[in-house]
């Protein structure tokens, strides 16, 4: 049986004890309720504050820091992003007849939140939890045009070529996010896996805010006309798709 470690244990009880009663407490306070020595109390203390997760106020005594309170609100904005879509997603992929992804920008990458399978009988597997690369798919490209943060790690990553098609150089990437921006949506023909196509739009909350991009995937002679160009019904059907998600996070009308 796997064992405990014990300063993570210890460093969870000290956050607990933060976060109930009066939320700011001395040294002595901490290591007495937790029954830990000072000098043990105050070197877990110590790490806690160097991560954010601990600040000090003007007294020395200890509260929950800004860094715990960022990561709660992580979590909650990526579950109601989830939980506002799952319509939406859900009326995207019956009406494109394509996968469909929502995806958040996580680790210098694209997480995948929520997965809507194709509407048909073929077999497929369940991408909740892929990461996608920013600099060559359809979310990524939403998210750093539109996030400054996935911007900056999208130019400051290592940008492979998967395909012959991948744009990697800073200005051919700069130029991307540019037409992005200026109509509204991403696309990723066969950039990143051979065949395969995608298009994106972005998902903003109520600060109009990016929190997320929307996409549907499929096979290129599918998603693109006999001319070669993508099909205007989808690129519609995404970005309607990816409106209604922001309205409902209380974006009002875009």
């Amino acid at each position: 049986m796997a064992r405990n470690i014990q300063s993570l244990e210890r460093a969870a009880a000290m956050l607990r004890l933060l976060a109930g009663g009066e939320r700011r407490l001395g040294l002595s306070d901490i290591a007495s309720s937790l029954g830990l020595a000072k000098g043990t109390a105050h070197g877990i203390l110590r790490t806690l504050q160097l991560e954010g997760f601990v600040e000090q106020d003007e007294s020395g005594r200890y509260q929950l820091g800004a860094e715990l309170l960022r990561l709660g609100t992580t979590y909650l904005d990526v579950h109601e992003l989830r939980a506002r879509a799952l319509v939406w997603t859900d009326d995207l992929a019956r009406s494109s007849g394509e996968s469909v992804y929502l995806g958040v920008l996580h680790q210098h990458g694209v997480l995948i939140v929520h997965h809507v399978f194709r509407p048909d009988d073929s077999r497929q597997v369940l991408e909740i939890g892929a990461m996608q690369p920013l600099h060559s798919t359809a979310l990524g490209k939403v998210l750093a045009a539109y996030d400054p943060v996935a911007h900056s790690e999208a130019l400051e990553a290592d940008r492979k070529a998967f395909t012959d098609r991948t744009v990697c150089d800073p200005e051919g990437f700069e130029h991307t996010l540019d037409v992005t921006r200026a109509r509204g949506w991403a696309a990723d023909v066969e950039e990143t896996w051979e065949g395969v196509a995608s298009i994106a739009a972005p998902v903003h909350d109520r600060r109009r805010m990016p929190v997320g991009a929307v996409a549907i995937t499929g096979a290129v002679e599918r998603v693109r006309r006999d001319d070669g160009e993508l099909r205007p019904d989808l690129i519609a059907a995404v970005r309607d798709c990816a409106r209604s998600v922001s309205r409902d996070l209380g974006a009002g009308r875009f």
